[in-house]
């Protein structure tokens, strides 16, 4: 038999925490055999949680300490003076080697901060990038970055592009995944010159999948591509306005079948379809953002979410361990450093 995956949990990342990561560490433990946690954080609120759980304790071991990482904390401040927290020492435990990957719902910026400056990036990789899934009408397209990096250069979006590229081919399958660049119009005279100029290096460039070329915000929902890439600041825009436009619509949904004994009874024939509908949009079903471009696997979690979306990113982290997802984004950029990366960078893979 295999040895277990270890998973080092921030148990005090969220805003429903710790509550939530127990919870969702129960719930992705019946959905992923074979793993194991070290929840850092305090264990005067961690242990009664887990106790309530005999399958849960049997695989879970709590590492004290009674410092955390807020949400309104500066990502320096958070990697100056954070290094006794449940996030920090949860990354350590990766670099370490007594995990084999770190899932947080905390702060982002301080998640981002101290992993990238613990694990440190991959060779030819100068940032990391924050990608996870978006629902399409064509199923399922991955989109980065999504909050990492507010302000790219070209050489940073080629790079996101190789990554986007290799992450659809791991978790989607996709032998040849198409890459698009988010841009204000399709022509190519349109838009930031950094990305003008990022385009004109994929067009020359042998990778991993197929660049489309530019597409807009309307081909995101549409699946016109597969790999979605984009600067960290328009991302989250992006992202925050589709899980909006989500939720505004599940409540026009909600008030039309309440309005009325007919609505209530055309929600009761079509209950069934909706269930499938709820389920193809819920936002659980895609928590889970991998931070890509780092020596060691670290997903960060929706921090508002609840326990079956926390498990979701559990499941992403355990997935892309179990692929070596890091090893053939090495395999890749050492294929192709020579189009792709400076001479400086590529002799150092």
């Amino acid at each position: 038999m295999n040895a277990p995956l270890t998973i080092a949990l921030d148990a005090m990342g969220g805003d429903f925490a710790p509550d939530m990561v127990v919870a969702g560490a129960e719930r992705a433990r019946e959905r992923c055999p074979d793993i194991d946690y070290l929840f850092f954080g305090d264990e005067g609120r961690i242990a009664p949680l887990i106790d309530r759980h005999k399958g849960l304790k049997a695989i879970s071991r709590i590492l004290h300490t009674a410092e955390s990482v807020s949400n309104e904390t500066k990502p320096s401040v958070a990697l100056r003076s954070g290094r006794g927290s449940s996030m920090r020492l949860a990354i350590d435990a990766v670099s370490d080697g007594r995990a084999h990957c770190v899932v947080s719902a905390g702060n982002t910026g301080a998640l981002m901060a101290m992993a990238k400056f613990v694990l440190k990036t991959l060779p030819g990789i100068d940032r990391p990038a924050i990608a996870s899934f978006f629902p399409t009408l064509r199923g399922e397209t991955v989109m980065l970055d999504l909050g990492a990096n507010i302000e790219c250069g070209p050489e940073h979006l080629v790079q996101f592009a190789l990554m986007g590229a290799v992450f659809a081919r791991t978790v989607l399958g996709l032998q040849e995944p198409s890459v698009g660049l988010l841009n204000i119009g399709a022509e190519e005279v349109k838009g930031r010159e950094a990305v003008k100029l990022a385009a004109a290096q994929l067009r020359e460039t042998t990778f991993p999948g197929r660049f489309h070329g530019f597409i807009e915000g309307n081909d995101i929902a549409a699946g016109t591509v597969d790999v979605v890439v984009t600067d960290g600041f328009t991302g989250n825009v992006a992202l925050k306005t589709a899980e909006g436009t989500a939720k505004l619509y599940s409540e026009f949904l909600r008030r039309t079948f309440s309005a009325s004994i007919m609505a209530r009874l055309g929600y009761l024939l079509a209950r069934n379809s909706f269930k499938k509908l709820r389920k193809r949009t819920d936002p659980r079903r895609y928590n889970g953002a991998m931070f890509l471009g780092l020596q060691g696997v670290c997903v960060k979690s929706h921090g508002g979410t609840d326990a079956v979306g926390f498990a979701n990113a559990i499941c992403v982290a355990v997935d892309l361990v179990k692929q070596g997802f890091n090893d053939r984004i090495r395999e890749e950029l050492a294929r192709l450093r020579a189009p792709l990366l400076p001479e400086s960078k590529a002799a150092a893979i």
